[in-house]
């Protein structure tokens, strides 16, 4: 199975004092991601910041939503390290193939953020400038990963947010219920080995049931197809 390497470069200007991103960053340290704060650099070596782009296949923009845009970091990191030539100039298609993702958080709900609603306008079209530059330098685009509200979410539904921003990190797209299957696979015997010899017969078990029913799930959409054949015929 192809193991993606996902590189998350992070615009907060005070990411220790944010709620949201300290979560997110808990939820990226169990993973196998590279975490980059660009307000932490201290100056911007462009050849080291292109050649970290280039280690990776999946490249992930998060931020909070500041005015309908990113922090000013981001924005000056973009200026100094997307350079013309690295994007698209010269036949250097550097960044061509690999995916792209944002992962924005607001404090407003998101049903504001549509036609009709407080905001007028959607999280798609807020994020155009980002599209733009990835379909300029010939990446994939997932869909945004929008946080609302973090601070106002009950536990389980931070835990599920947890589930979902790590396999916005690192499952395969599409977002298949097979590419699901997989991934939730491979986590939980990741987990498994790392219970350091204890005793988890009932670990083992849920795992076993859970493989069983995706490969069940797999023979039945092969019957189904060959019966689909049939009527063709």
């Amino acid at each position: 199975m192809l193991i993606l390497k996902t590189l998350v470069i992070v615009s907060h200007p005070e990411i220790n004092n944010s709620q949201t991103q300290q979560f997110l960053l808990q939820g990226a340290k169990l993973q196998d991601v590279t975490w980059h704060h660009v307000e932490e650099l201290s100056e911007i070596d462009v050849e080291k910041e292109q050649a970290l782009l280039k280690e990776h296949d999946r490249i992930i923009f998060q931020f909070p939503l500041y005015w309908y845009a990113a922090p000013e970091g981001l924005k000056h990191w973009e200026d100094n390290v997307l350079t013309r030539n690295f994007v698209y100039g010269d036949g250097d298609d550097n960044l061509a193939e690999k995916e792209f993702g944002i992962v924005v958080s607001t404090g407003m709900p998101l049903k504001d953020f549509q036609r009709g609603g407080s905001e007028n306008v959607t999280i798609d079209e807020i994020m155009a400038p980002y599209f733009a530059i990835a379909q300029r330098a010939k990446m994939q685009i997932l869909p945004v990963f929008t946080i609302a509200q973090f601070q106002y979410l009950q536990e389980n539904a931070q835990m599920q947010l947890l589930i979902d921003y790590q396999r916005y990190l690192t499952q395969q797209y599409p977002d298949s219920l097979q590419n699901r299957q997989i991934w939730f696979e491979r986590e939980f015997t990741d987990r498994f080995k790392n219970f350091d010899g204890t005793n988890c017969n009932e670990c083992e078990t849920i795992l076993n049931t859970f493989i069983q029913q995706r490969e069940d799930i797999s023979q039945l959409k092969s019957t189904i197809s060959l019966i689909k054949q049939g009527e063709d015929e």
